[in-house]
């Protein structure tokens, strides 16, 4: 069959599924990691054998992600030969416009962004990132060769350009910002929280989850073929927790340790280098003049980097208020003057069990806050931030405002609670860590807490409770800060 030929063919399928009978991916109007993975499993299912590298090949394809330096280290997307044009048909006939909308990138004048998907952690993943990530390692495995240009096509190249972009702006201005979901369960807009970045939160985690899988491809074994791309997306983020143990029991890469994965995957690569080379080629790809170092460019990228690993890799990830359903405060919020010089270890005692997925917590977060709002006649959710077993930190009255956790030391300290009642028991290894090192560390780092601030108990200075439990309150008498 000839270029002409498969090309006709795309049309008359095209034309035939737009006005007939060819199947929708049901759900398309929602914004979330499961309609996308069902959509590409149907493209799976309707060509049987089609291997992963062709169909993320035309994902891209349709997409229109052909820019220089996709074309640099992946080569172009058009380049197909009759069989995967064939294979593809069936793709861009029945799927294009969804397919084009739910990869295709953008930031709206009003704050929307397009081009993500909300993950079922809670998470928001920009996909063309991520899409390229896995393409690149596809690419290697199938070559024998090593993931060249896996960190420039999922973060470098983004980061650099932001880095550069915002120069007169503060090094944390360069990166994010987060946003909310119009509705988790029926998820279609996403509106962000501030004006953004070339490297907005979502376009970072998808970076980072392209990086992770990327490599995981790259690094298959010689005679391990790779699965499907539905299967590859589905064991990533659509893993199930066991009660007890949470991600203490996870020894596969998932999403939610995207942040530490990441780090020990890219850390190791000299990132300033890294980014630097990257933007070297965008110019000579670009036909755009070298900027000289002395003009300031090498210090941009130092300085945007100590921001990226600061919020990125140093700091947990934070689920904001919007995002798990926060009713507004019921007073005036009072600031805290910073640094703060304690931090007082809280357990909630109810909801008693462990929270391991993002609805579980996101439930027991608006009950807190119920109870606390409705039952006690506080403005808002007491603890200043509430750790999960699902791997995420909750904001409650955040870094800045004043909460209702530690009766006459609320304005010296932070309180942070961990889901669940730690009597007889602990949190999860992973849980105690992100409060531990991960939240503490962004908390000085980012001027919430002094360097020597002192960690304590509930119990040591409000005589009326055990919290944080007695199996809880043991563990954390060993941490470095703590005081009798």
């Amino acid at each position: 069959m000839n270029m002409t030929l498969s090309g006709s063919l795309i049309f008359v399928l095209f034309f035939f599924c737009f006005f007939s009978v060819c199947s929708r991916p049901t759900g398309v109007h929602l914004r979330n990691m499961e309609s996308f993975i069902q959509a590409v499993q149907q493209v799976e299912d309707s060509n049987p054998g089609l291997p992963p590298l062709a169909l993320v090949r035309a994902l891209r394809r349709t997409a229109g992600h052909d820019d220089a330096m996709t074309i640099h280290f992946l080569g172009a997307s058009y380049s197909l030969n009759d069989t995967e044009v064939l294979e593809t048909a069936i793709l861009n006939a029945s799927s294009f416009s969804f397919f084009d909308k739910a990869i295709h990138h953008i930031v709206t004048d009003h704050g929307e962004e397009r081009g993500v998907v909300l993950t079922p952690d809670g998470t928001t993943v920009a996909l063309a990132p991520l899409l390229l990530g896995i393409e690149a390692g596809l690419k290697a495995k199938m070559e024998g060769t090593p993931a060249t240009g896996l960190f420039p096509l999922t973060l470098g190249r983004t980061l650099g350009l932001s880095f550069l972009s915002l120069q007169d702006f503060s090094p944390s201005r360069r990166l994010g910002p987060n946003g909310c979901w119009d509705n988790v369960d029926h998820p279609k807009v996403f509106k962000l929280s501030r004006p953004p970045t070339l490297a907005t939160d979502a376009v970072i985690n998808g970076g980072m989850d392209g990086a992770i899988l990327g490599m995981n491809l790259s690094n298959l074994s010689g005679s391990e073929q790779p699965p499907a791309l539905s299967e590859i997306l589905k064991g990533y983020y659509s893993f199930v927790l066991h009660e007890g143990l949470g991600l203490d029991a996870v020894t596969s890469h998932v999403s939610p340790r995207r942040r530490e994965i990441s780090r020990s995957i890219l850390e190791p690569l000299d990132l300033h280098s890294q980014v630097m080379e990257t933007l070297t080629l965008v110019w000579q790809l670009e036909n755009t003049e070298w900027i000289a170092v002395d003009t300031g460019v090498a210090k941009a990228v130092k300085d945007g980097l100590q921001a990226f690993v600061h919020k990125y890799w140093d700091c947990p990830q934070i689920i904001p208020r919007c995002q798990w359903g926060a009713k507004a405060y019921q007073d005036t919020p009072i600031p805290l003057s910073l640094p703060l010089q304690f931090l007082y270890v809280h357990h909630t005692y109810e909801p008693s069990s462990p929270c391991l997925s993002f609805p579980k917590c996101s439930r027991d977060m608006r009950a807190m806050q119920r109870f606390h709002q409705e039952d006690r006649g506080w403005g808002d959710i007491g603890y200043s931030f509430v750790v999960g077993s699902d791997g995420y930190v909750y904001e409650g009255r955040g870094w800045k405002h004043l909460g209702r956790h530690t009766r006459g030391h609320n304005d010296v300290g932070y309180g942070v609670s961990i889901i669940g009642n730690y009597t007889a028991t602990l949190p999860s290894r992973h849980a105690m860590d992100l409060l531990r090192h991960r939240l503490v560390r962004c908390a000085v780092n980012g001027g919430g807490l002094a360097a020597n601030f002192t960690i304590h108990g509930h119990r040591q200075v409000v005589n009326y409770t055990t919290c944080p439990g007695d199996a809880f309150f043991s563990e954390i008498r060993s941490w470095e800060h703590f005081r009798e």
